[in-house]
């Protein structure tokens, strides 16, 4: 039997398509539908449940992971390409003064970042399928002229257009999964996103030793055929990508039997019981710039920054410390970036599983800034290369791990879907500048031991586990309040929702 609030929701949604009821919002004493409320509501059992989210799975979570590889393969292979023959070709240290390949490694996140804040309304706008699918295809046709230059500015050049191409693409992943999943099944499924993206993407260096093989081939070294063949690569996932991606659960654009409407509807009222914003509030530049006055966006944002600037100078500077302070060959470099990333693999997935079963996210980011902060000593200053080696598994495992814990944690705790398309857009513009910082924090002048990289690396780590102390201090005191019946966790534009908490 169906309780008189949800009465009134089945009738405010029968007339208007909208998931909050307009005197709910006003009457704050009335109770959210339970999940067993929802699942009885639309006659969906419990075997209906998992293969309807396992459908969502398959078709959502492995097609984002699946074109984020692409998108970090794209913008994370220079280091392959750098000691593939392309430091030589593009004369890269031909000026003792400039360090070229730091320039167009980082130029990308100028572009990078400035594109973002506009990439969540356009999805919005215009759909995810199309929107993904059309960059993906662009910046992979960019890869391939990355192929083809004959300088380094060109090659600068190429990788400015890249950031504005990739700009829009995790954020709005991040954004579009968001509104899929409730907060404590989002932990895992960032997760499979990131980890498909991140371990398929460090196999790129046994991918790339491979490709350079076709050195010679059409008068090409190996290091261009590197950026044409994985450039091609991309063009044709975008391509699939656009039959295989989904729109966003409350969208009229969905032109395949993807799902029916009773499981559309189900998705979005379960969605909107958990955080009350299933549904996107007309567009207000006011409300949506107006989300930056919340100083814990600018946490969540900086705790991605100290995240991507140790995941960005691995990814860039890796095979260099392989090759130059531990020793190894560059065969032996392009293969041996793959297995800490597999490690990382494993653990992403373990600490999003804890975390979602426990409704937890701070102590998961406090557990891999830990490893981080393990395994950076080890790293950089034992004498054996194989312990060092040790130490970069530690590292990986825990800067990567903390992507996708990052991702949750802001996720869980910001409401109303223009405020949340704010926050996806900083959060991932501070990565951006983190790739910024990571690309300048190994410098050439501090080859082969990198010290002054790995003090930065450590430092950003320790900041982390303070601000995710202050976070954890700060909910408590806003919870405690709201249980205290002081003050609601919730605003008009979030949406109503009593009862709700901020996570840990």
């Amino acid at each position: 039997m169906s309780s008189p609030t949800n009465e009134k929701a089945e009738k405010a949604h029968a007339e208007t398509g909208d998931y909050v009821d307009s005197e709910a919002h006003r009457e704050k004493s009335d109770a959210v539908m339970t999940a067993a409320e929802i699942d009885e509501q639309f006659g969906i059992t419990p075997e209906d449940h998992k293969r309807i989210i396992r459908h969502v799975d398959r078709r959502l979570v492995l097609t984002v992971g699946a074109m984020y590889c692409v998108s970090l393969m794209d913008r994370t292979n220079l280091g392959a390409a750098n000691i593939a023959g392309m430091s030589l070709d593009l004369q890269l240290a031909a000026d003792p003064s400039t360090d070229r390949y730091s320039i167009i490694s980082l130029v990308f996140f100028t572009t990078y970042i400035v594109f973002q804040p506009p990439s969540t309304v356009l999805v919005r706008k215009i759909g995810p399928r199309l929107h993904l699918a059309v960059i993906t295809i662009l910046w992979g046709s960019c890869m391939i002229g990355m192929g083809f230059v004959k300088n380094w500015t060109a090659m600068a050049g190429l990788r400015i257009l890249l950031g504005i191409l990739e700009a829009g693409f995790f954020p709005s992943c991040v954004y579009l999964l968001s509104t899929w999943y409730t907060r404590y099944e989002v932990g895992k499924r960032n997760s499979v996103f990131y980890m498909v993206g991140c371990v398929a993407s460090a196999f790129a260096g046994i991918l790339a030793y491979g490709i350079m093989q076709m050195r010679g081939l059409a008068g090409l070294n190996g290091w261009r055929w590197i950026f044409i063949i994985e450039g091609i690569l991309t063009v044709l996932l975008g391509i699939a990508g656009y039959w295989l991606l989904v729109d966003f659960p409350d969208s009229m654009r969905q032109t395949w039997a993807f799902l029916g409407e009773r499981e559309r509807d189900w998705i979005c009222a379960r969605v909107h019981a958990d955080r009350g914003d299933v549904k996107a509030q007309p567009f207000s530049m006011k409300k949506y710039l107006g989300a930056g006055m919340d100083p814990k966006i600018w946490a969540y944002a900086m705790i991605f920054f100290n995240t991507t600037t140790v995941t960005y100078a691995l990814a860039y500077f890796l095979p260099l410390i392989l090759t130059g302070n531990m020793g190894f060959t560059v065969a032996e470099a392009q293969c041996l970036i793959a297995p800490p990333y597999a490690l990382a693999g494993i653990v992403m997935y373990g600490t999003s599983w804890v975390g979602d079963k426990y409704h937890i996210r701070g102590p998961i980011i406090l557990f891999n800034m830990l490893l981080v902060i393990i395994g950076l000593p080890i790293m950089g200053f034992h004498p054996n290369a194989a312990v060092r080696y040790f130490g970069v598994f530690l590292t990986a495992a825990g800067a990567n791990s903390n992507v996708p814990a990052a991702m949750s944690y802001q996720a869980n705790n910001i409401r109303g879907q223009w405020k949340r398309a704010f926050c996806s857009a900083t959060f991932v513009a501070f990565g951006g500048i983190g790739g910024i910082a990571g690309s300048l924090v190994f410098r050439a002048i501090d080859y082969p031991s990198y010290k002054p990289g790995l003090y930065a690396c450590i430092a950003t780590t320790l900041l982390n586990m303070v601000i995710v102390g202050v976070l954890t201090l700060e909910h408590w005191r806003l919870n405690r309040a709201a249980d205290r019946g002081e003050r609601e966790l919730e605003s008009e534009e979030d949406g109503f929702q009593p009862g709700f908490r901020y996570t840990y």
